[in-house]
């Protein structure tokens, strides 16, 4: 090469040079995005090493009305169809926002791609049809913690890069055919203890094809499927056929700023599963069951994949009601280390069992490692600031026996600032003789009223409470 030509080539890239030094927490651009995509960079403080989390950054990129493509109010296949094309638009751009106007629009499900973001503007309600054939066909989805083909979340993003559902819109579910799947009949529980066996066979996930007129697995609102670089930010969500956010074998996921109102059976807030470097930040919760369950696969399927949900963080968020402010199991197989909640409140007269609980039982396996709550502050608990379980099986104690027995290490949990006006207990702690919990530390952990003992132990090794 001529001098002439490399000074040239120099010049050409000093632009770009320069942009990579002086960007502020964004980087340029990687493989498939669009020139106006960025990636920006998000810094958690924890007590443990946490990584800086990565999410898209969308405000230079292109826009879609899906008006424009021919969505009309009311018409379900209109809209899905306007939403559909254009998510293809935004991906094909290489980074595009696809816009929902104010207004309420029915539609089917949704599949995003890479690279796209779907905001709701101020007044848009996304109103999810409660047909359950307009969530086939069969995607490659899980149920509690059992990989199988089921029907698609509502909401669905599979292998995923660079992707954020945002705005101050309304996401919705139809619940009037889901809810009457919430019972459990005999075909019901046949189903999963299927699915269950091929779990423990090791059959291929597209062999365990749950979709049929008596499995009734309900679909997930939102799943984020093995995708990196996820934003979930400003939007309500309100009723979900089953748990209402499930970050599955995801990394950099960050949620924060939204609102959930679910109220049926299963109705978990947020399930990180599998699932590392993640923060949920500034959300409110209003549950029929856990504000936040954070799990990690169930028995062989965890067992496998050796990948532990990590590097969690939860801070300020606010519970009107939920089953825990934060659940960990009891599908833990994978391991479960590295969680912090820090500066949450649940408020007076919400309905809820424990601030912290931890649950699993001898089939389970994996480990739960590094736990961390402090600032945290409750009203009445129908139960107490913190339980651990190791025996608890719900209807799986009858279904199906002990194929293999293992126990989960239990260690370093941590709490300190911790209060309740009323509790039962401030700890119960239930383990196995072979297995104590180790290394349980309460520091100024209080309740105004605990009508018998504080606490209340069943083989448990180094408890501090001071």
């Amino acid at each position: 090469m001529t001098i002439s030509r490399s000074f040239a080539l120099l010049l050409l890239l000093i632009p770009v040079l320069l942009f990579a030094q002086t960007a502020d927490n964004k980087t340029p651009h990687a493989p498939g995005m669009g020139r106006g995509l960025l990636l920006k960079s998000i810094n958690v403080t924890a007590p443990f090493k946490m990584p800086a989390l990565t999410v898209p950054d969308f405000s230079n990129c292109v826009q879609i009305r899906i008006t424009d493509l021919g969505a009309m109010p009311g018409d379900k296949e209109k809209n899905a169809l306007a939403i559909s094309t254009a998510i293809d638009r935004a991906n094909k751009a290489g980074g595009g926002t696809v816009i929902i106007p104010a207004g309420e629009w029915l539609t089917k499900k949704i599949q995003l791609k890479s690279n796209v973001n779907l905001h709701l503007e101020k007044g848009a309600v996304l109103l999810f049809s409660g047909d359950p054939a307009d969530y086939l066909p069969a995607v490659h989805s899980s149920w509690e913690g059992m990989e199988c083909y089921n029907y698609a979340p509502l909401i669905y993003a599979w292998q995923c890069r660079n992707i954020a559902i945002t705005g101050e819109g309304t996401l919705r579910a139809t619940m009037n055919i889901w809810q009457q799947w919430f019972s459990r009949p005999p075909a019901h529980l046949e189903s999963i203890k299927r699915l269950y066996n091929l779990t423990w066979e090791g059959r291929p996930v597209n062999e365990r094809r749950m979709v049929n007129d008596t499995a009734h697995l309900r679909p997930q609102f939102i799943q984020f499927n093995r995708s990196e670089n996820v934003l979930l930010e400003g939007v309500s969500i309100i009723n979900s056929p089953f748990w209402t956010i499930h970050p599955y074998r995801c990394s950099n996921v960050v949620i924060r700023n939204i609102r959930v109102y679910a109220h049926g059976h299963n109705n978990d807030g947020i399930d990180p599963e599998m699932t590392q470097n993640m923060l949920i930040e500034n959300c409110v919760f209003d549950q029929g069951d856990d504000a936040i369950a954070i799990k990690s696969g169930r028995n062989p399927e965890g067992w496998r994949s050796k990948m532990p949900s990590k590097n969690i963080v939860i801070r300020h968020c606010t519970v009107k009601n939920g089953h825990q402010l934060v659940a960990i199991g009891s599908e833990l197989s994978g391991g479960i280390e590295n969680i912090f909640v820090d500066s949450c409140t649940v408020l007076d007269g919400a309905k809820l069992n424990h601030l912290l609980f931890i649950k699993t039982n001898e089939r389970m396996g994996g480990y739960v490692k590094n736990i961390y709550m402090r600032h945290v502050k409750a009203g009445h608990i129908d139960l107490g600031i913190l339980g651990i379980e190791t025996d608890v099986l719900y209807q799986w104690r009858s279904l199906v026996p002990t194929y293999e027995k293992r126990l989960t290490p239990i260690s370093n949990v941590f709490l300190s600032d911790v209060s309740a006006t009323e509790v039962k207990f401030i700890s119960r702690i239930l383990a196995q003789p072979s297995l104590p919990v180790k290394n349980i530390s309460l520091t100024r952990v209080t309740a105004g009223n605990v009508p018998k003992q504080n606490n209340i132990h069943e083989y448990v090794s180094g408890f501090r409470m001071q």
